[in-house]
């Protein structure tokens, strides 16, 4: 670390899953992972702070490197491998290192990847959710007052993994076969919620206590055309052929008080799941005006020109080297460090 108090010079190691794509494999395999262009372009905007970007892939000889890498802090995005709670892997490793990092901690990340128990919590503070239950082998028991539709989905996956071909299920049948279906590809417990017909939402978060930003929602309005069973649903296929079958409508046209309603749900969201630094909330808005908790994304993608982040950013009025910027800071003023 540099001696001048006044502007710091961190190394800053990112910690990051790349894409290793194999032939044959399912479409959605790597969907949570990154390529090489994202990892670079987030380097770029560190070194713009004048700090030292160190590349640091996410492997399994990651507690190697991250010890030889002698870096200040690390920009963590790492998605980890295998399992429900690998998203907590490299901030488990950089605790135990005492190696300070961006974002919410393996506790949160655990909890936010297993979408079952994020909504637990959340419903647990008078927040809307879907009625949904989460099957986990054949001996499971469908509830019987199940409203259909339902939308089937694995449990702990980003991206819209899992969110791919038929996703919804109409009557007990199609909603056994599509179990079936999806436990043979993901092999993990699947939720099943009941379908919401209604506007999409995403909201993102920066920073931390008073200084917390809440940027204005952003609706995904999805074209019929995109899903094989004409849902409207912010699928895997959609998502990557969004130019095709998206429309990002930001700000949303939305009433005044119904827009503050959304940005106070999700505030609410982002705290009582001990949030830091940055996240991005989905919720469905019913016909009543009443907006339901989806999920939410405590690592949020950060590619440029695609991720929902970014782009709820930009139209905020936020340009992608400054985000970068603001995450870095948030984490480093909340580790008690000087910001950059």
């Amino acid at each position: 670390m540099s001696e001048d108090t006044q502007s710091p010079c961190y190394r800053v190691g990112i910690a990051y899953n790349l894409k290793h794509e194999k032939a044959g494999e399912p479409e959605d395999e790597q969907a949570e992972y990154d390529s090489i262009s994202t990892i670079r372009t987030i380097a770029g905007a560190i070194e713009k702070t004048g700090c030292k970007a160190v590349f640091i892939e996410a492997r399994e000889d990651f507690p190697e490197k991250i010890k030889k890498a002698d870096v200040d802090f690390v920009f963590n995005i790492a998605e980890g491998k295998g399992g429900r709670g690998r998203e907590a892997q490299v901030p488990s490793i950089l605790n135990l290192y005492s190696i300070p990092y961006t974002g919410s901690d393996e506790t949160t990340l655990c909890i936010a990847l297993d979408k079952g128990i994020a909504k637990k919590i959340v419903k647990s503070r008078g927040i809307k959710t879907p009625v949904f239950f989460i099957w986990k082998n054949n001996e499971t028991d469908i509830p019987s007052r199940l409203r259909f539709p339902v939308i089937i989905k694995p449990v702990s996956e980003g991206s819209s993994k899992g969110i791919l071909g038929t996703m919804l299920a109409t009557n007990r049948n199609e909603l056994k076969k599509l179990l079936a279906e999806k436990w043979a590809r993901y092999r993990q417990p699947l939720m099943a919620e009941e379908y919401i017909n209604g506007r999409e939402f995403t909201v993102g978060i920066i920073g931390n206590g008073k200084e917390k930003r809440v940027f204005r929602p952003m609706e995904i309005i999805i074209s019929p055309d995109a899903n094989p069973d004409g849902s409207r649903i912010y699928s895997f296929h959609a998502k990557t052929n969004y130019e095709r079958y998206v429309k990002y409508e930001c700000p949303a046209r939305l009433e005044q008080e119904l827009e503050e309603k959304i940005i106070r749900v999700s505030e609410q969201i982002y705290d009582v799941l001990e949030c830091r630094d940055f996240a991005r909330i989905d919720l469905i808005l019913d016909e009543g005006g009443n907006p339901y908790f989806i999920e939410i994304n405590p690592l949020p993608g950060l590619a440029p020109g695609y991720s929902d982040y970014v782009m709820l950013a930009e139209n905020n009025g936020v340009e992608y080297d400054e985000l970068i910027r603001l995450i870095l800071n948030s984490a480093l003023k909340r580790c008690g460090m000087k910001t950059v």
